[in-house]
């Protein structure tokens, strides 16, 4: 089984390392600060890959929402810098396949357009109707950044179809779910975002995964209650890299959920976790494994401001080894396996 999950682990490593450009490091690293991503971590500044026109210029919601029904794969929706876009009262709005929806966030010192909604209600405010749709360049701001079990629950953008691209963008204020992956998404891509203030108790995720791989990397995470979680049913997998995690969090920050939290009856925690190269500054637990990942996981090269024996929690099959915990980057004294 080590061996199917090491197999697993390398084919995603070798994609990442193909979409991003990434080199072998020259020297053993820990933490996110080598991020040889190219690109800053969190986006924003620096930035390469930003959009500066499109096939379709929208300045308000009649025109965002004309475009999005009007485009065609390969085409670019674009929101220009300093446009603010209110979308209270719509849910479910269809991003449609191969379609990029786009803005400037980083460019000349732009904070990107702003897409927002007031509603304080449940609902979904994106969806990608197909696959290979791409998000990038912009800010999203829900209704409700607070802790409080509210009665209601923001979301931002789900998908179920392959390719989905989140880049560049700052999300915030959906106090349940950022961008969510389920069943029958693959090569789902959450790289070089700032996603923060996704924190009602008891929920709270930045991103969140269930029944599909994701691939989550050069982000900056604060104020979420779980900055990445997982159902952990069967299907689930993850790869965490170069993230930067903010010392703002109620719970833990890198998750798995088990059987008991789906209540299946079984302990199984996902296929599989590579948590690898992040710097972790809260206090509350870094990685927790809620049962036991089927093809197991895997924790290194992290940068952990907790001692190893409270940074990372699992009932079973994890390797955490190579380490480095507290302000002066203390090594790791020898590997735990759970």
């Amino acid at each position: 089984m080590r061996l199917v999950w090491c197999g697993v682990v390398v084919l995603m490593l070798l994609a990442v390392c193909s979409r991003f450009g990434l080199t072998q490091e020259a020297e053993e690293t820990f933490g996110c600060e080598a991020n040889p991503t190219g690109n800053p971590i969190g986006g924003g500044e620096g930035y390469s890959d930003i959009k500066t026109t499109g096939e379709f210029i929208v300045r308000s919601k009649q025109e965002l929402l004309e475009a999005l029904d009007k485009a065609q794969a390969g085409q670019v929706v674009f929101v220009p810098d300093g446009v603010e876009i209110d979308l209270t009262g719509m849910a479910n709005i269809v991003i449609p396949a191969g379609v990029t929806l786009a803005g400037t966030r980083g460019l000349d010192g732009s904070k990107g357009a702003r897409i927002f909604t007031t509603n304080r209600t449940t609902f979904m405010l994106m969806r990608t109707g197909g696959d290979d749709v791409r998000v990038t360049g912009l800010r999203f701001e829900g209704a409700y950044g607070g802790t409080e079990r509210t009665a209601f629950y923001n979301n931002f953008l789900y998908t179920t179809e392959y390719g989905l691209e989140v880049d560049n963008c700052e999300i915030y204020n959906f106090n349940y779910r950022g961008v969510s992956a389920g069943p029958g998404a693959f090569n789902v891509r959450v790289h070089h975002n700032y996603i923060h203030h996704i924190q009602r108790s008891g929920l709270g995720y930045g991103v969140r995964i269930d029944n599909c791989a994701v691939s989550i990397v050069a982000n900056k995470f604060d104020f979420c209650r779980h900055h990445i979680a997982s159902s952990g049913a069967p299907g689930c997998a993850y790869e965490a890299a170069w993230n930067f995690v903010g010392p703002n969090a109620i719970g833990h920050h890198f998750d798995m959920h088990g059987g008991r939290d789906r209540g299946d009856g079984t302990n199984i925690a996902g296929d599989w976790m590579h948590i690898h190269h992040n710097t972790f500054q809260g206090t509350a637990a870094n990685v927790a494994v809620r049962g036991v990942s089927s093809q197991g996981c895997d924790v290194h090269h992290n940068w952990f401001a907790l001692p190893i024996e409270k940074a990372v929690r699992s009932s079973g099959n994890t390797y955490v080894h190579d380490n480095v915990c507290g302000p002066d980057k203390t090594p790791q004294e020898k590997p735990l396996r759970y």
